[in-house]
């Protein structure tokens, strides 16, 4: 893996363990030579996971809309800001420059964006692997729910599969190193989406 995407949230958040998982996230990529890509923008879990990296000398990539550049919370310390023209744009590039697609606790955007890469794997148009860092239970919820969406008939156990969760990054990164994505039909292309 070169890089990895990361998801989270432009907030800290009330735990500090939230940035703490932060920077232990980014001392892992170091570790194993792994490229940040993320939203690009130097507030909340976002600003401080870009700053570890950095910190460890690591490559980080921001991805970030014109007008968030606007409102004045780009990181301009990057290896590299993409500026586009939409959030659109932005996940679209993020996705491509990334080999897999963690999320760290964040909010609605945090959730928009994991849900819409891990429905790209469910319809074939990648392989990549993504996962949850799920730090001090903060997505307990989330993952009862998608077992809930199992048990309902609603998502397929295989589909369900594709989103690995893990407490620590070393054990994300360590599955993501073994992960084999599962066989799903390709239902559209991506231009599709």
């Amino acid at each position: 893996m070169k890089r990895i995407c990361v998801y989270c949230g432009s907030r800290s958040g009330k735990r500090p363990e939230y940035t703490l998982a932060a920077h232990l996230l980014a001392k892992e990529l170091a570790l194993r030579s792994i490229g940040l890509v993320y939203g690009g923008a130097h507030i909340g879990v976002m600003g401080q996971l870009a700053d570890a990296v950095l910190a460890q000398n690591g490559e980080v990539i921001g991805v970030i809309p014109q007008n968030l550049v606007d409102k004045e919370v780009a990181h301009y310390g990057l290896t590299d800001l993409k500026i586009v023209g939409s959030m659109h744009e932005r996940k679209a590039l993020m996705a491509d420059l990334a080999d897999g697609f963690i999320a760290l606790p964040g909010g609605l955007g945090t959730l928009e964006e994991l849900f819409e890469i891990l429905t790209w794997a469910q319809l074939g148009l990648h392989r990549k692997p993504c996962g949850l860092l799920n730090i001090d239970g903060y997505y307990d919820g989330l993952v009862s729910f998608l077992d809930h969406a199992v048990d309902e008939q609603f998502v397929k156990p295989v589909d369900r599969s594709m989103l690995l969760i893990e407490k620590h990054p070393k054990q994300l990164l360590d599955a993501f190193s073994t992960y084999r994505a599962p066989s799903v039909e390709q239902w559209l292309g991506r231009e599709a989406t």
